[in-house]
């Protein structure tokens, strides 16, 4: 292995004059998009993210009727950025050229080409053809089939056929079918579908059986004289700043530290997800009262998985949590499918007198078929319990004297409260500050809220945030943040009250236009139980430190290079972990086929030195793998663009693990050290 270690160091530190110059290249999203979740951690929901930065590369938005929501929700451009823009098109007018976004205060040449992808200009007016001509004329329009399987034999397919033990009903084979057209600001149409490895493909229409394990649709038109979106079937809901309903668009704390603190309130968005749980299903639409006033309705039933505990002769059946791993491959998981109904009833209006400023009020009202009742535990005194919560929020943001303030505050049933205030603002030309407040009581709860916060759910949890960008020149630039946090009441795994903190100091150097490198140092400090030799616990504050280098270069129009050398330490009661991984990629282009590969070293002690690494995926999947253990990791990409209408991905995925013999636990044990994927997906757009 010291032989790989130091040719993936000799290739790191090739000389730049080696790097020669390039025209412009093809834009390549893949490598766009990673340059923006570099932070990975189990937990965050990067996916929505990739999604609309897809959607919108594949229909570009009109540069000339963006709103200061849509910019936003782009996360590529400050708040000075943004009302820069709006001001500059209200005196102005209609841009001719998209590099005529030079002349707009703060933008530089690089923020106008990570721009470009994305946005377009208006030469047309509005298209008044046919809805049903408009569907047909799309380019957007497309069906996706994928296919994936792990080569190697799971325990839970050998025991088909033996008695009295339990196994899969199904084959190990991942399927997934995907329709969508779809055009920003005028419609989108599509259903997705998938089983999972280990379900069973059955028909059966008496027990809602269809096929696949899955089925998610929406119809969703913008834009209907006062109606400005109308949505049936599946969806998600952002509103203020994601409190009492956040859909996932936040993409946490990470090396963007300003630009994705204010969480852009898009309201009704289709669905589009394989997560079988956590959206919403039913009806929702924006109705415009006039120019200035808006109003969101919204209603759905979701019939969601949960283990269900049985009554007893003076109690009612309930259940301690939504499952939402979406598995149904065994007689006990098909006896969680489909056991609790969620109700959801809600309205917001919402005020937009101008362009810098926006005003809401949402309430929402949600009711289990069954009460939730969590475990006997100290942690959960504060947890919801019943049937019925509902929420009342009021939101805002404002844009003045150059400083971008946004805020929302809430209340549930149980009176308890969370609130949400910070700000961003260009402190001179070259530096942004960017600060969140916010306090979560733990008696607050806001069941579909996704707000910023430590924590996976907006409860029990107080902290303030720091972020920090500066631009020294156009090869020098720093981003930083701290964050402390404290958790009023106990916690899973921490037995009393707790607090924490955590920073990012990263520092980017762009020597010329063919090499990027970026350093990035981030710690956290935060307490957890640890138990000791009699069997007692102590809470003892677990520190972790996390240290990241990546180099990527290319060598020619069509090859480039990435190299990545991450490595972290874990101290707790003075026992100290440590892991690393070490990562070379190679992206070649040739014609029309499109090759990535991989290979990876790592070791590591324990899950807190667990190393996360973005990985290319197939169109719509998006990857971040987990590296834990000693081995290796490979992967080769390919993508062909057979014709303009039909593109082909294959990928072959590898781990080999050097220290143990089996992989996985329970129904998923691999007998061997590895463990390999393929994965196909053809994608044909109709037009």
């Amino acid at each position: 292995m010291k032989y790989r270690i130091l040719l993936i160091f000799a290739v790191l530190f090739i000389p730049i004059n080696f790097l020669h110059a390039q025209a412009k290249r093809e834009f390549d999203l893949q490598n766009f998009v990673e340059k923006r979740i570099n932070d990975q951690e189990v937990g965050l929901n990067f996916e929505e993210l990739y999604e609309r930065l897809l959607l919108a590369y594949e229909t570009p938005l009109d540069i000339n009727q963006i709103d200061k929501q849509g910019l936003i929700n782009l996360g590529l451009l400050s708040s000075h950025q943004i009302q820069a823009f709006l001001n500059y098109r209200t005196a102005i007018g209609k841009l001719n050229t998209l590099y005529e976004l030079l002349y707009v205060t703060g933008f530089d040449l690089e923020t106008v080409n990570d721009l470009q992808p994305f946005i377009t200009l208006s030469w047309k007016g509005q298209d008044h053809k046919p809805l049903l001509q408009r569907i047909l004329t799309e380019r957007n329009n497309y069906f996706i089939l994928r296919h994936e399987r792990v080569l190697e034999a799971k325990r839970g397919y050998s025991n088909k056929n033996t008695p009295n033990q339990d196994s899969y009903f199904g084959t190990p084979d991942k399927l997934y079918l995907r329709y969508r057209v779809s055009k920003p600001g005028d419609f989108s149409f599509g259903f997705t579908t998938e089983k999972d490895a280990g379900e069973s493909l059955k028909w059966d229409s008496s027990n809602r059986s269809f096929g696949m394990d899955f089925w998610s649709g929406h119809a969703m038109l913008q834009k209907q004289g006062k109606w400005k979106k109308i949505v049936v079937g599946d969806y998600q809901i952002q509103l203020g700043q994601g409190l009492t309903f956040g859909s996932g668009f936040s993409t946490g704390k990470g090396s963007e530290t300003i630009n994705t603190l204010e969480i852009a309130s898009i309201g009704i968005t289709p669905y589009t997800s394989v997560v079988e749980g956590g959206f919403m299903r039913g009806l929702a639409t924006t109705y415009a009262l006039n120019s200035k006033v808006s109003t969101t309705v919204f209603v759905s039933s979701l019939n969601q998985d949960a283990n269900i505990t049985e009554s007893s002769e003076n109690s009612e059946n309930n259940f301690s949590s939504v499952q939402l791993t979406g598995l149904h491959r065994t007689q006990g998981e098909l006896e969680n499918k489909h056991q609790v109904n969620e109700k959801i009833y809600g309205i917001e209006l919402g005020y937009h007198p101008d362009e810098r400023n926006t005003f809401g009020v949402i309430g929402a009202f949600n009711r289990y078929s069954i009460p939730i009742q969590r475990k006997d535990q100290a942690y959960n005194l504060f947890e919801f319990s019943g049937k019925r919560n509902f929420n009342l929020s009021i939101y805002g943001n404002t844009y003045l004297q150059g400083i971008n303030f946004f805020g929302e505050v809430a209340i549930s049933k149980s009176h308890g409260m969370g609130g949400l205030i910070g700000f961003s603002a260009h402190l001179f030309e070259r530096m942004q500050f960017g600060f969140v407040l916010r306090n979560y009581h733990q008696d607050f709860h806001s069941i579909r809220g996704s707000a910023f916060g430590e924590n996976s759910r907006n409860i029990n949890e107080t902290g303030a945030y720091w972020g920090l960008k500066y631009k020294l020149n156009r090869k020098f630039s720093l981003s930083a943040y701290y964050d402390s946090f404290r958790f009023h009441w106990l916690k899973f795994r921490v037995d009393t009250p707790s607090k924490g903190n955590d920073f990012l100091l990263r520092f980017n150097f762009k020597p010329n236009s063919t090499t990027t490198t970026y350093l990035q140092i981030r710690g956290k400090n935060k307490d957890e139980n640890v138990s000791l030799d009699d069997n007692s616990k102590v809470v003892a504050t677990g520190r972790k430190l996390q240290y990241l280098i990546n180099t990527r270069y290319k060598v020619t129009n069509t090859l480039s290079f990435q190299t990545r050398i991450q490595w972290s330490s874990f101290n707790l009661s003075d026992k100290l972990t440590n892991g690393y991984a070490i990562i070379q990629d190679l992206n070649y282009r040739l014609s029309d086929l499109n090759i990535s590969l991989r290979h990876a070293i790592f070791d590591t002690e324990g899950q807190q030195n667990r190393q996360y690494a973005y990985e290319r995926d197939v169109l719509y999947a998006f990857s971040v793998r987990g590296y834990s253990g000693q081995g290796i990791r490979n992967y080769l990409l390919l993508n062909y663009q057979i014709s303009p209408q039909i593109n082909i991905w294959a990928r072959i995925a590898r781990t080999t693990f050097y220290d143990r013999n089996e992989i996985g636990t329970g129904l998923e044990t691999i007998d061997g050290n590895k463990r390999t994927v393929i994965k196909f997906q053809i994608r044909y757009k109709i037009r």
